[in-house]
């Protein structure tokens, strides 16, 4: 069908929807808006589910909701005995968040798949952390993570508590486009209570959380000493983060700790902020100005599904500085291993995993301490799936995982980023350096004279529309018909194509790489810096990363900056 008649099509089958039918009408001289609603669907991948809310096909709504709940229902009922085991299903403080978390429950108990749903919202890491658990056979949390306030999203998650991989997405995706709109209904919420298919859950589960991220505390004997002396400013930037954030932090023994007033409470519109994220150091700039009044040592947000953290600082004078995802993983990674090593707690095969695009200071600071360092294609899931093997075979021991983009885990059951377990480990870091005469920025100033001036730059390029994919593939395609020898005169020593597999070097010599296939383009270069082109996963758009190191922050500014422009402007000629 065509994208208008896709639109007629709902006007008659969603009738007696009058909110749907109202919303659609509302739009029927607008022939952009319509087709942009209805030229394709909702895909669903590794990230589930996550776009605009509204009526269509290429919306979050409930029906796309209860469609791709029922499909899941399909697959876990190919195996028998699955459907008792139960999905778990949470949500965060996003627009109609609560509602499509119920339908989804309710189209669960429809097929006869029992659902564990959480009484209020819940972050993420919590959820995967139910997943393992309760045993159950798969996790759902409605969340679109720190994007804009008019999204929404559905992400899976499987019994290992990681975020769906992609051989079982790609399996339900078929089964979304197998599932009609009105075989995805459900069940009444009270049948489904007592028929036992429904189950609300809530305090049991946060106490079991809680009690295992405690274990995480690194250095007890160091909160004791400094857990009253150590101000902290904590926003949950209107999500789901404020309840265990302040839970743990109180329950280990940091007591000054302070939340942004005007951001404690969930909010769907997210009111004081561009964008409920906290990479964005804009979004930390109510926190900075309560850290400036109080006088405190740091100031941390999360974002509403609490699975990323952010960190503004204070330097020497007085100055603001946002930290960035490698900054912060690189604080905290260097904290773990050092004080471990000095506890005696370290292990002799201890790992340490982050993804491809995130810097390569982690390598340096893991070499120093005789820790394995393991990269992994972007997606937490990838980080998962390593402590599942290091678990199999015993050859490693996980002690810390993270991303550029602010997300980090330092223990094993939760398979995802978890922003309660990196706030405890910002606050017992920056208690560290406190106690030494340092700020977290001095911290840093400290790794970067120890180990190099490490710095990079993201940048995006959004490729909008129903032509946005099509682009995007030409875009990867052009790069691939032809490499580069040079960024503004670097040489590139080696390409990694991670969608061939192949590892080519610049005399010609090839390497196979041991990532999955992915649409990755990854140019290593000669003065230790990098440059790498990856198509998001959620969006139509290209990511950019570029990395530079050398021995002082100005040098390394500036070949940052030459090396950005020369592959925007590689990007751009191939657009």
């Amino acid at each position: 069908m065509t994208y208008r008649e896709t639109y007629e099509t709902w006007l008659r089958d969603f009738s007696d929807d009058r909110e749907t039918v109202n919303e659609l009408l509302a739009i029927a001289g607008d022939e952009r808006e319509i087709e942009d609603r209805f030229y394709t669907e909702l895909s669903f991948g590794t990230a589930g589910l996550r776009g605009v809310l509204g009526a269509g096909t290429n919306r979050m709504n409930a029906y796309n909701v209860r469609r791709a709940t029922c499909a899941l229902a399909k697959y876990i009922l190919r195996e028998p005995g699955q459907a008792g085991r139960g999905v778990v299903i949470a949500y965060d403080s996003r627009r109609c968040s609560d509602a499509f978390a119920r339908q989804a429950a309710l189209t669960l108990a429809a097929r006869g798949v029992k659902a564990y749903l959480f009484e209020s919202l819940r972050p993420v890491p919590e959820l995967s952390f139910s997943v393992r658990h309760l045993h159950a056979v798969a996790g759902i949390v409605i969340t679109a993570s720190h994007n804009p306030r008019q999204y929404n999203g559905y992400k899976v998650y499987w019994e290992d508590g990681g975020q769906m991989p992609p051989e079982r997405a790609d399996q339900i995706l078929e089964l979304i486009h197998q599932t009609t709109y009105q075989e995805s209904v459900a069940m009444d919420e009270q049948e489904a209570k007592d028929r036992g298919l429904l189950e609300i859950v809530g305090a049991a589960l946060d106490d079991a959380y809680i009690a295992c991220v405690k274990k995480l505390s690194i250095s007890p004997g160091l909160i004791r000493e400094m857990g009253d002396r150590l101000k902290i400013v904590y926003t949950p930037l209107h999500g789901s983060g404020n309840v265990p954030v302040r839970r743990i932090l109180r329950e280990i023994g940091f007591s000054q700790v302070t939340v942004v007033p005007e951001q404690e409470k969930p909010d769907p519109d997210f009111p004081t902020v561009r964008v409920p994220n906290p990479e964005d150091p804009a979004a930390l700039s109510m926190g900075l100005a309560l850290q400036k009044k109080l006088g405190a040592d740091v100031v941390f947000g999360t974002d509403p599904d609490c699975d990323r953290v952010g960190i503004a600082v204070l330097d020497g004078e007085g100055q603001a500085h946002g930290l960035t995802g490698n900054q912060i993983g690189c604080l905290l990674l260097h904290y773990i291993l050092d004080r471990r090593r000095a506890l005696g707690t370290l292990p002799a095969n201890a790992a340490a995993v982050k993804s491809i695009v995130s810097t390569e200071l982690a390598r340096a600071i893991c070499e120093d301490y005789g820790c394995a360092m393991i990269d992994v294609l972007t997606g937490f899931k990838f980080i998962a799936e390593k402590i599942e093997q290091f678990e199999t075979t015993g050859e490693h021991t996980f002690v810390f995982g993270f991303e550029e983009s602010c997300g980090y885990l330092s223990g094993t059951e939760v398979r995802d980023k978890d922003g309660v377990n990196a706030s405890m480990l910002i606050a017992e870091t920056a208690a560290w350096y406190k106690k030494q005469g340092m700020t977290l920025y001095d911290g840093l100033q400290a790794l970067y004279k120890k180990y190099g001036y490490y710095d990079a730059r993201v940048t995006s390029f959004a490729l909008a529309g129903k032509d946005g994919l099509r682009q995007m593939a030409a875009l990867m395609k052009s790069l691939r018909g032809q490499a580069p020898e040079s960024f503004d005169g670097v040489k590139v020593t080696a390409v990694r194509d991670y969608q061939t597999g192949e590892r080519r070097a610049a005399d010609g010599t090839v390497e196979r790489l041991e990532q999955p296939a992915s649409n990755v383009l990854y140019y290593e270069l000669e003065n230790r810096g990098w440059i790498c082109v990856r198509p998001s996963g959620t969006e139509p758009k290209i990511k950019l990363y570029v990395n530079a190191v050398s021995g002082s922050d100005a040098d390394t500014e500036a070949m940052l900056a030459r090396l950005t422009d020369a592959a925007v402007s590689l990007l751009n000629s191939k657009a």
